[in-house]
């Protein structure tokens, strides 16, 4: 029994459960530990510039906070009700709507389609696609100047082609229809190639053997889009919709730099506020008025239209989607 004891304590340390060693325990601790390291700085940051402005924002518009005063006085929703019965907030709220949705439905279509095109067999694919993101990667303030020159009253390339088929010169910049077509037009030309490749992504993933048996079944290119390739994409396009919602809803480069030369202020979105943007209301307000309250009392009532707005997308092509198929 004497000889035979260190053996068996031997092979008890050495059985499994029994013994974990240094370098697995710490292994362990790594795989668990290490994918919160890796997000906490995203974390953080958010924390600092997102989180944080938000819930102090939400404090500022609770008070009236000027830069004319060092008193802060509390007015509970006063910033609010005032906000509510202001005429300009929704002027702009109806100029933001009607900007998204004519820029965001054509350029949603339209990226649709090009993707579909950039899917199918065709020579120097990477070039197309490279080609897409030019007008993406340009500066804003190019391109706004740009269409500024295009949409001009006098001079303008855009009323030369419509005076050929007898169309008088259109004031782009003084009507409120107008402005919002040429406002669009810009955000059409910046951000569909973009969403075209986004597109195009989810479509490489759809099996190729469902458009072969399409094809043998003689279904048309343009059936094969709306039968397999939406329905298949489904995921994406509702991504996109809602990322292109809220951007819609946060429009202020192009009227901003569209009105510098309509006259008018700054951010006053025309002479006579016919393209100013909720975000331009809320530049005007903060840094024309220095009344950061207001400004702030208005910037949470955006981000409530922005979710609102984002809901309705996301139930809309869902229910859209779901009849496609």
């Amino acid at each position: 029994m004497t000889t035979r004891a260190p053996e068996v304590m031997r092979a008890v340390k050495s059985e499994p459960g029994r013994h974990r060693p240094k370098g697995r325990l710490s292994h362990s601790l790594d795989m668990k530990a290490s994918p919160y390291a890796y997000v906490a700085p995203f974390f953080l940051l958010f924390c600092a510039f997102g989180l944080f402005p938000l819930i102090y924002t939400a404090w500022v518009s609770l008070h009236e906070w000027t830069l004319t005063s060092d008193e802060h006085t509390f007015i509970g929703l006063d910033n609010f009700s005032t906000l509510f019965g202001d005429d300009y907030f929704w002027n702009a709220t109806f100029n933001t709507l009607s900007i998204g949705v004519i820029s965001t439905v054509p350029q949603l279509v339209l990226a649709i389609w090009l993707a579909h095109l950039l899917n199918r067999p065709l020579r120097a694919q990477t070039f197309f696609r490279i080609t897409m993101l030019v007008p993406n990667v340009t500066s804003v303030v190019a391109v706004v100047v740009i269409f500024s020159q295009l949409f001009g009253r006098d001079y303008g390339v855009i009323n030369w082609v419509i005076g050929l088929v007898g169309v008088e010169p259109i004031a782009w910049h003084e009507g409120t229809a107008s402005s919002h077509v040429a406002i669009s037009v810009m955000i059409m030309w910046r951000w569909t190639g973009y969403n075209a490749l986004i597109f195009l992504a989810a479509m490489q993933a759809v099996p190729k053997e469902l458009y072969e048996a399409a094809t043998i079944d003689g279904a048309s290119s343009f059936k094969q889009l709306r039968k397999i390739t939406i329905p298949m994409i489904k995921p994406t396009i509702i991504f996109v919709v809602i990322v292109s919602t809220i951007g819609a809803m946060q429009i202020m480069a192009e009227p901003l730099l569209f009105g510098q030369t309509s006259g008018g202020g700054v951010a006053s979105g025309g002479p006579d506020r016919q393209f100013q943007t909720l975000s331009l209301y809320v530049y005007e307000v903060g840094f024309t008025s220095f009344d950061f309250g207001y400004a702030s009392a208005a910037s949470w009532v955006m981000f409530l239209f922005v979710l609102i707005a984002a809901g309705i997308n996301y139930l809309l092509t869902r229910r859209m989607g779901g009849a496609l198929k």
